[in-house]
């Protein structure tokens, strides 16, 4: 009975595992994709390394106690405001030059300030080599999806992210196992050459047709005001924004402050942030792997989503509210986060999906850098409302977590389904 129904299953299998999704493309596509998924590997490698050897890292500079954490998150918050400049900056860029000078020149901006970061020996330099990196940084990862976007045809554009997302997560995994055997200056140089190698594979690839044919116009590119100008553009666009929040909430604050909570909540073992990040990130893995594939089993963006959000309500949940747990128990409920949360290549293509080629590249890469960002204003609440309960870093989490969510539903309740949507338009 059981072989049988495998044997029934097997072209369903087949028919959604990538590698049959993507017979008979050309090279140039899937040297295409690995540069796209390497760069982003890169780009989740560097942005969460910072997570995983903050501590280390800061008290190695003379920091202790109280310091290390208010330091930690002044420096994450400078990282997060680089993303938001670099985002408006190499999105727009890539509307008006194209998306291959933004996807290599984030690559080489980023990989010389994780290098420089490795030099730093005081606070105010680390600062500002993070704000550097934050802003080489935000271009890669839009750059990447949107020139995979209009190049694969609509039914395959979900693998293709899925594959981009899948490898591109997994950095966070390598930055932990790298950073444990290395020193944290160390770990900082590795990342650097590794971005530094992806040039090499610039050779090859070829600019997107469909903003090459856009080009030919008198369209305008690159308009990033134009977001703001028409009514149902604008709150389209936040819309994109506000369905990622809850991700980078639990990246920025749950995670990221692990050690923090695993005291509060009576955790059996000292948390440590780097094994909360590999653990929440290979969750991330799974999940966005699950997700691609899921909307292309559904044929659907929005139902995917739903279904994600409503699993990082249980997680969440399990998150704050279990008490007095093992350090395996909270490991995997910090695997179990990332998984609820690894939507993150739906969502990327969802802001893809929206909007016409002319501010696409924008669009693509300022939407992830304002969710990145996002941590900035929902830190300082975090902060004030911990103020406001007295201490309570339990209560200010459940606080900015309802608020994250409900944001979220409410913004996925009014998009529109892409999955069949033609990309080769103009705004």
């Amino acid at each position: 009975m059981i072989k049988f129904a495998l044997l029934k299953l097997r072209p369903k299998l087949l028919r959604y595992c990538s590698p049959y999704a993507f017979r008979g493309y050309s090279s140039k596509i899937m040297l295409l994709l690995i540069v796209a998924a390497l760069g982003y590997f890169v780009d989740i490698y560097d942005l969460l390394l910072f997570s995983i050897v903050r501590i280390p890292s800061l008290q190695s500079l003379g920091l202790h106690g109280q310091d290390v954490t208010d330091n930690g998150i002044f420096l994450l918050n400078v990282q997060m405001v680089g993303l938001l400049a670099g985002g408006i900056f190499w999105g727009i860029l890539g509307d008006k030059k194209g998306r291959l000078s933004v996807l290599f020149g984030s690559i080489f901006l980023y990989s010389l300030a994780n290098i420089a970061n490795g030099f730093t020996h005081s606070v105010e330099g680390y600062s500002v080599w993070r704000f550097i990196a934050g802003f080489g940084l935000a271009g890669e990862l839009g750059a990447g999806i949107t020139l995979v976007a209009e190049i694969m045809p609509r039914e395959k554009r979900g693998y293709a992210t899925t594959i981009v997302a899948g490898v591109g997560v997994s950095g966070a995994v390598a930055a932990f196992f790298i950073a444990r055997f290395f020193d944290w200056r160390t770990s900082f140089f590795i990342g650097g050459g590794l971005g530094l190698s992806l040039l090499l594979l610039r050779v090859g690839i070829a600019e997107s047709g469909m903003f090459a044919k856009s080009k030919k116009g008198n369209t305008r590119h690159g308009d990033f005001f134009s977001l703001f100008t028409n009514k149902q553009r604008f709150f389209k666009y936040i819309r994109c924004i506000l369905i990622g929040v809850p991700l980078w909430f639990v990246v920025g604050i749950l995670i990221t402050l692990s050690p923090e909570f695993g005291k509060v909540l009576g955790v059996n073992g000292d948390v440590n942030a780097g094994e909360a990040v590999a653990w929440c990130y290979g969750g991330l893995v799974l999940g966005d792997i699950v997700s691609g594939l899921l909307s292309q089993y559904l044929k659907s963006r929005v139902k995917v989503v739903y279904i994600y959000l409503f699993l990082s309500i249980i997680a969440i949940s399990s998150f704050l509210f279990l008490r007095d747990i093992s350090l395996v128990s909270f490991y995997f409920i910090c695997l179990c986060l990332g998984f609820s949360v690894g939507y993150w290549v739906i969502f990327m293509t969802i802001a893809t999906e929206q909007f016409g080629t002319n501010i696409r590249a924008t669009v693509t890469t300022t939407v992830p850098n304002f969710v990145r960002g996002a941590v900035v204003p929902l830190s300082l609440l975090f902060q004030y409302l911990k103020s406001f309960f007295r201490g309570s870093i339990i209560h200010a989490g459940i606080a900015v977590a309802v608020l994250s969510l409900g944001l979220a539903f409410w913004a996925l309740s009014k998009m529109q389904e892409t999955f069949f949507k033609d990309l080769d338009y103009v705004e």
